[in-house]
């Protein structure tokens, strides 16, 4: 038996981590995917890897990533600034995609797309050209996608009268106070419209679906951020009265209304309409939910003159510009995006696919109910501001808006100051 001495050990440890971090270097027939998420996903993500392999002779070797989304950031953000070679794909969300594209860390990939048959079109157009297209060049897809929905009690808008959800946002208020009103007199909680407003991203998600719904929103205009417009200033006024004049939305909505926390006082039977992303479905929907099939889907409303707006989220699927497998890596790309592994995205995970043909799917129609809606959801797709330095930004947004919600600064000065703020972001990093 061969026995190494504690110094020959020592001299081996480098050499043995130099071959477990080359990971994908080791084998050419071997691509390495960061992937993180809830025990479920990961069981998923296993379950495809060993399918993957099975289909197209190429070895799908998962890294693990945490649960926090801030974590997975930093795990990539450190592989990539060291040039690391894998992992050689990598999923991220919608809101780091800009940095990871200004690093140039990511491998542009319309190449690929052509010579692997998978047209552009195969994908939501909004989703492509807003959150995975940058400088011109086309350097992530999406694996799932989010957007901001209208949930409502469709039991209680057909008592009080109503043949369906507002379309507008005055039909929501007139909508709102008569049947909230009512319900009041029978339980003191209910409120009219539940929505995201506490100082966190939510609360930018959330103005970007107002703002763009009144041809609104935040525009880099040579390199120069514009938000303080009229349609911006009509949009934030609607909110603050939504909890002050007309009172249809709770006076904790900024302080403390998260997803979460909108979720509950919908699914307790407190609200009429709750702004929310699309997996409160199936929660609304449990077998022990107050709210179990007397909940609708729909659009956003929009104001007079423009249209519903859905803000963006979901995770992206990128290939690393330093890996040295990329014909493989982006077959696995390919078969990750098929319509077959998607499909069984949606009916195992319940997650929202980024393409198109998935919600004529009887399989998928069958899981979610309202999926010709979600098209159109992800249709009036909206981004947030899509540059690196996004992060600095929406801490500046956040602090404003909340600022007026709360009523703790006048709309003239929280515009006046906060677009000088951007501006001064802006500035600061386009000159580095």
């Amino acid at each position: 038996m061969f026995l190494l001495s504690k110094r020959g050990l020592l001299l081996l440890l480098p050499v043995l981590m130099l071959i477990i971090s080359c990971g994908g270097d080791l084998n050419d027939n071997t691509v390495v995917l960061a992937v993180g998420g809830a025990p479920s996903e990961i069981d998923f993500w296993e379950k495809t890897a060993s399918e993957c392999e099975e289909k197209t002779g190429i070895k799908l070797q998962l890294i693990r990533q945490p649960t926090d989304t801030d974590q997975r950031r930093q795990n990539l953000v450190t592989s990539l600034r060291a040039r690391k070679s894998t992992p050689d794909i990598f999923l991220m969300d919608v809101a780091w995609i800009a940095q990871f594209a200004a690093s140039e860390w990511l491998e542009p990939l319309e190449p690929y797309m052509k010579k692997h048959n998978l047209p552009v079109e195969s994908f939501f157009e909004p989703v492509v050209r807003q959150a995975d297209t940058y400088n011109d060049k086309l350097i992530a897809l999406p694996v799932y996608v989010d957007g901001g929905l209208l949930y409502y009690r469709k039991d209680l808008l057909q008592k009080y009268g109503y043949s369906g959800p507002p379309a507008t946002w005055d039909e929501l208020v007139s909508c709102a106070l008569k049947i909230t009103e009512e319900e009041r007199k029978k339980n003191r909680n209910f409120t009219g419209f539940v929505w995201q407003g506490a100082q966190y991203e939510g609360l930018v998600c959330n103005f970007l679906e107002f703002a763009s719904s009144n041809n609104g929103g935040i525009v880099l205009s040579e390199s120069q951020p514009v938000f303080d417009t009229e349609q911006n200033r009509k949009a934030v006024k609607f909110m603050r009265d939504l909890i002050h004049t007309h009172k249809l939305s709770p006076s904790n909505t900024y302080t403390n209304m998260k997803e979460e926390e909108v979720r509950l006082v919908f699914q307790n039977g407190n609200a009429l309409f709750e702004r929310n992303w699309p997996y409160a479905w199936k929660i609304h929907q449990a077998s022990d939910s107050p709210v179990k099939n007397k909940t609708g889907v729909s659009l956003l409303p929009h104001f007079e003159g423009g249209k519903p707006a859905a803000a963006l989220g979901g995770w992206h699927i990128g290939l690393s510009r330093f890996s040295k497998n990329k014909e493989n890596a982006f077959t696995c790309i390919d078969y990750i995006l098929s319509s077959e592994v998607q499909t069984e995205f949606v009916t195992s995970l319940g997650w929202n696919s980024g393409r198109v043909d998935i919600y004529d799917n009887v399989e998928v129609q069958k899981t979610i109910p309202h999926a010709e809606i979600l098209k159109n959801v992800f249709r009036h797709a909206v981004t947030r501001p899509l540059v690196p330095h996004y992060s600095y930004m929406s801490s500046v947004l956040q602090r404003y808006l909340n600022a007026v919600m709360a009523g703790r600064m006048e709309l003239d000065k929280a515009f006046t100051e906060c677009e000088s703020e951007l501006g001064k972001i802006v500035s600061q990093y386009s000159n580095q």
